[in-house]
Parts: structure tokens; sequence; C-alpha cells
């Protein structure tokens, strides 16, 4: 397993879809306002950090790959901070998109002493242009190049589209580059040949359009299937919250229990989850270590409270002690 650890750090993963920021207002409240019975916060810190796959390019990094960032973000101040915070990261621009016609996405949450107040969106989740289109595919094609894995990591907030897709798939078979899906509900049923595809229970059971019993074998089995044929994917992996996950790729079908942890947050474990499943299928793993890494990360980010990046050295001790 150290090995596989070693080959982490040789990777290039390149990472398309909705990048976002993630604002943090931290004050203090002390009184009602006297325009509308809401509390008044007065602020005195505020944080940005990023969010939506921004967060998967931080668990890509965190494992020792490259991670390469493609998406579109608007020419304004929010996207000039989204752009610095990639940078600070040691994370390249290169592939970032900035369109006029366009706004960041920002998520903004106020807080007073440990209470968030209030949230704060900041967006549009309109499809980007037929121009932005074509230059985001330009840049991926550029990108591409040398790459080993392409993450698909879809917020549901324009950027990845079914023509995106499908130029995209193409591209990464004619070079042999596999592919890995995180999906949302739009684009759930357009993500044909991709080698990789990772819904949650929910997301499942929505994009199908379809009711089952995940606690029954049969059923379970039988609704992954039904998925990877509606798709003529590779392969699946079913994240199932406390029911752990459920993989069946290259043949092989593995149910793994969750591990039992003390729980505080489980925001961004299915972004920890798909960045290590890239990883790992870029490595040419077996099934049941996809998996087994992949269940094992996302249970130990929900230990931390907030989003949080995958610790890759805790990762792989407790792997050793799982005997993965």
């Amino acid at each position: 397993m150290q090995a596989v650890f070693d080959a982490f750090n040789g990777l290039d993963v390149l990472v398309i879809g909705d990048v976002m920021l993630d604002s943090y207002v931290f004050g203090r409240v002390d009184r009602i306002s006297p325009e509308a019975p809401v509390p008044v916060v007065v602020a005195n810190r505020r944080e940005f950090r990023l969010g939506g796959a921004g967060n998967v390019l931080l668990n890509v990094q965190a494992l020792g790959a490259r991670a390469i960032a493609c998406s579109v973000v608007g020419q304004d101040s929010y996207g000039d901070e989204l752009c610095k915070h990639l940078e600070e990261k040691g994370l390249t621009t290169e592939g970032m998109i900035r369109s006029p016609h366009r706004i960041t996405t920002v998520k903004e949450r106020i807080i007073a002493g440990s209470q968030q107040v209030v949230r704060v969106d900041t967006e549009t989740d309109a499809l980007i242009s037929e121009e932005e289109r074509m230059l985001l595919l330009a840049k991926i094609r550029e990108l591409a190049t040398g790459c080993d894995v392409i993450i698909f990591e879809d917020y549901d907030k324009g950027v990845i589209s079914a023509e995106l897709i499908r130029d995209v798939v193409a591209l990464a078979k004619e070079q042999g580059i596999p592919t890995v899906v995180d999906p949302k509900k739009r684009n759930f049923l357009h993500y044909h040949g991709v080698t990789l595809f990772k819904p949650n229970l929910k997301e499942l059971r929505e994009g199908l359009n379809i009711s089952f019993d995940p606690a029954r074998r049969d059923e379970l089995e039988h609704a992954a299937q039904r998925l990877k044929e509606h798709l003529s994917a590779d392969g699946t992996l079913i994240t199932l919250s406390e029911r752990g996950v459920y993989i069946d790729y290259l043949e092989q079908k593995h149910h793994l229990p969750a591990h039992l942890r003390q729980i505080a947050d489980v925001s961004g474990a299915g972004d920890t989850v798909i960045s290590i499943a890239a990883c790992c299928v870029a490595l040419k793993l077996r099934p049941d270590q996809v998996a087994g890494l992949s269940n094992l990360g996302g249970g130990l980010v929900c230990e931390k409270v907030g989003v949080v990046p995958i610790d890759k050295e805790r990762l792989l001790a407790e792997a050793l002690k799982a005997g993965i």
C-alpha cells in the first residue's frame, strides 16, 4: 500500500466542473435590528475558501497528485479572489476561463458565535455560452495531454453540459484517459461511456427515477446494473452514507460497510471520495481497493468540522490497519 500512496505523487489529474468560492463572515450578535426582527451581526473576520470543484482540487493535491482545474468563472472581484486562492494553494489557473458575461459562484455564510445565521448564494445555474464552451474545450484538449485521469465534478451550475461531456469523453477515449464522474441531477443521464460513475443514494434514485431498498443486496445490484447499462459505463461506485459504499466495476461487485466514526460534519465527504477513487482508477487498482480507500477517506473527513481535504498520512495508516 505504501507503493500505491507513493505512486499518487506522480499523477496528473484534470478536474472539470463548477469551481466556487466559499465566504465566511464571523461575528457576534448583541441586538435585534430596529428595521426588522432579525439579529444584527457585527462582523470581525471574513474568510474565503475554495468550494465546489475547488475542494476536489484540494483533495487531489492532498493525495500528492497534481490537480489541474478547468472551469469558467466571472471577470469580477470574486473571480479575482478565487484565482488568487488557487495560486496561493499552489494550483494552476491556466485552465480557468474568465468570462465577462458570467458571475462567479459564491456561497456566503454569516456566522454569529458558533451559529450560522444565514447563507447568501450569489450564482447563476445557466449553461455557459457556446463561445465559452468552445474556449473551455480548447483548454481541456490542451491540458488533457499527459493527464492520467479526468474528473467531472458537476454541481449543476452550468459549466458542464451534455455537449461538453460528449466531447470530453470522446477525447478521453482517443487518448486512453479514464473518466470519473461525481454527478448532479441535470446531466445525470448524459455521462455515456465514462469509466466510473459515482452517485450517492439520493442521486441514483432520482436520476433513474426508481425506488429500492439499499439494505437488500439484490435490489442494490439491480439498480447499479441498470445504471451501468443506461450509461454504457465501465463501472459505478455508489455511496450509501451510513451503509458504506457499493462498487460494480471491472466485472467485480463489492459492498463495503461504513467504518465506525465519530461524525462531526459530512460536508465535503463526496469530494474526498471522488478524488481518491479517481487516483485509484488512474493507477489501475482493483475494484475492492478503489472502493476500500474511497470509503475509508470519506469517513475520515467526516470526523472534522467544516470542509477539509484528506490527511494522506492518516489515510495510509488507516488503510494499512484495515488491510486494504
